[in-house]
């Protein structure tokens, strides 16, 4: 008990009276210090188990400029791809006994997501995954890192959207058009480039490209444009995720095309209702997992292990060109 009748709060003078060390040595143990005896760390941690003990990070950030938290700035985080990541994310950081902190924003604008970094920094985070980052979103001029979730290069998803294209040429589709996102997202900007570089590999023609915003109600106003290449003698549409290719494909079925009998339509995400789209969804799947744990290895100055390569899914959406 505390002198005031509460309940005292354990510290690590009582970890390191019940372990039979130094608090210096239990300090080590708790921070991942190299060159601890395997026996005295299990000493240790079995005595932070018994008595409960709880780390106080303020604390331990003024000692070691470390808050075992990592960081995450997120735009338009109700969408399927940026919740995903998040909450992949907070597993990869708990898979490395850290937490996440998360500061939401809605806007591209540069100003506004500094804003939500130095909100970031200032609690002392350890390093920031950006989910969602837009082609103006800083990367540079922290303290600490500033990771892109994907990776700033987004080879990966160029490989990803180059696979649903093959798949339309492997079927007999010559003539495709795209349904890219938002033209200042890093992530649509990388898989409109996998897409222009499997049309021109495979010798393809890409008879238009048209813009959504990643929701449903806009790959369904899009069907008219769509619908209008078709009659030009498009066959397939690559979509660049899932849930503008359900809003395309109603609103192509109220135009009175079918999938795939009129035209192939694939997505990407691979979301948990692709499979039960009518009819099911081609779609192309990302390592979500993995990708989270490269970017919070990268922000902790980890060597990070790769990712899956991507994973085409194919369903009914999609038939050999008749």
């Amino acid at each position: 008990m505390s002198g005031d009748g509460g309940v005292r709060r354990i510290g690590m003078r009582d970890v390191a009276d019940a372990a039979g060390v130094s608090t210096q040595t239990v300090s080590r143990v708790l921070n991942d210090y190299p060159g601890i005896r395997d026996a005295t760390r299990e000493r240790v941690l079995a005595a932070v188990a018994a008595l409960d003990y709880r780390v106080n990070n303020a604390a331990r950030a003024l000692g070691t400029s470390l808050t075992r938290t990592v960081g995450v700035v997120a735009s338009d985080a109700v969408l399927h791809g940026p919740s995903a990541g998040i909450a992949a994310l907070e597993r990869a950081a708990r898979a490395r006994g850290r937490w996440i902190s998360t500061a939401y924003t809605d806007s591209d604008d540069p100003a506004d997501i500094d804003a939500a970094v130095r909100h970031l920094l200032d609690q002392g985070v350890d390093g920031i995954v950006l989910v969602a980052a837009h082609g103006a979103t800083p990367l540079e001029g922290y303290d600490v890192p500033l990771v892109p979730l994907y990776g700033e290069s987004g080879i990966r998803q160029r490989d990803a959207a180059a696979l649903v294209v093959d798949h339309l040429a492997d079927l007999g589709h010559r003539r495709i058009v795209e349904v890219a996102g938002p033209a200042d997202w890093r992530e649509a900007s990388a898989r409109t480039a996998g897409v222009a570089d499997a049309v021109a590999r495979r010798g393809l023609t890409l008879v238009d490209r048209v813009e959504g915003d990643w929701s449903a109600a806009s790959g369904s106003a899009l069907a008219d444009a769509v619908a209008g290449r078709i009659a030009d003698g498009a066959t397939a549409v690559a979509v660049a995720n899932d849930q503008m290719a359900l809003g395309l494909t109603a609103g192509l079925a109220a135009r009175g095309l079918r999938v795939p009998a009129d035209v192939s339509v694939t997505g990407f995400d691979d979301n948990p209702d692709a499979g039960f789209y009518s009819p099911p969804l081609t779609t192309v799947r990302l390592d979500v997992e993995g990708e989270a744990a490269e970017a919070v290895a990268r922000v902790l100055g980890d060597e990070p292990t790769a990712p899956a390569r991507p994973v085409l899914v194919p369903r009914a959406s999609t038939a050999a060109l008749r």
